[in-house]
């Protein structure tokens, strides 16, 4: 009983602990912690690059890939590629209520491991995050969700080992500037948010095909 006593304890500390980590964030002086639904989107002077569902900061001396089905040509993602690796941020349907990334982390750490690569799953600003290193290669991965009002958005990282830490903080910052438009339509769950590229981006990609 009094094991179970000093569990529930400890239990407690930890959370609070986790609780008052988060509102420390939240009260930064960068600002308050994203990600921002449409209708509470801070006005502000950052520059974000508008993909139709999501808005995304680009950091400076990125360059963007676009990702396009080779069978109907369709939009599939716009990655930013960055010295210390290649981001992706992209948002999805989800539940008016419940932990969807956690399901979603679950499986993404169950897949990986089942394909031979090095995983560890940790605890972060928004809950759990799953890190990678891709087996017989120098690439480390790391996803990391974030839960919002009928919508989930997921973040991933791809590159070089060494630069996993960096990479990582720069997720977590470009994850808490972005502003997720999910709009009325009702999506089954999971389904990915449409994503759009800005006309002048999309016509400069006409003109180089």
């Amino acid at each position: 009983m009094f094991g179970r006593r000093r569990r529930e304890r400890k239990q407690a500390e930890e959370q609070a602990r986790v609780d008052a980590e988060s509102t420390a964030i939240e009260a930064d002086e960068d600002g308050p912690l994203g990600p921002f639904d449409e209708a509470d989107a801070p006005e502000d002077e950052i520059s974000r690059l508008d993909l139709g569902s999501v808005r995304v900061p680009v950091p400076d001396g990125s360059q963007l890939q676009v990702e396009v089905g080779q069978d109907d040509g369709e939009l599939r993602a716009v990655h930013v590629v960055t010295p210390v690796g290649r981001v992706t941020v992209s948002a999805y349907a989800a539940p008016r209520t419940g932990d969807m990334w956690r399901e979603i982390a679950k499986e993404l750490a169950d897949q990986l491991r089942g394909e031979g690569h090095r995983v560890i799953k940790e605890r972060g600003v928004w809950g759990d995050e799953v890190s990678a290193e891709i087996a017989n290669d120098d690439v480390a991965l790391r996803f990391i969700g974030v839960n919002g009002p009928r919508w989930m958005l997921r973040g991933v990282t791809a590159g070089p080992r060494e630069a996993a830490e960096d990479a990582a903080d720069m997720l977590r910052e470009i994850l808490r500037l972005t502003v997720v438009v999910r709009g009325q339509s009702p999506m089954p769950v999971r389904t990915p948010l449409p994503v759009e590229l800005p006309d002048a981006i999309a016509q400069h990609l006409q003109s180089q095909q």
